[in-house]
């Protein structure tokens, strides 16, 4: 029974809030399926769970990536 969990940051998609619906119905399918294709998992038994992140909330290089990607635009 795999479990695997997917964490990106609230951006890009519609209105800047992360993924849209459709991307992660993608991300969904598409890691089942190479679960199946790979490990030969049962697609009835695998379990993808996105989360997504305030930009605040993510840091890298000792900065959150809010004030990266401020500095950036």
């Amino acid at each position: 029974m795999p479990y695997v969990n997917i964490k990106v940051t609230q951006e890009g998609g519609p209105n800047g809030t992360g993924p849209s619906p459709d991307e992660k119905a993608q991300l969904v399918a598409g890691v089942t399926d190479l679960l199946e294709q790979v490990l030969n998992k049962n697609p009835a038994t695998t379990f993808v769970v996105i989360d997504e992140v305030p930009l605040d909330n993510w840091g890298m290089s000792g900065r959150q990536v809010s004030q990266i990607r401020a500095e950036k635009s």
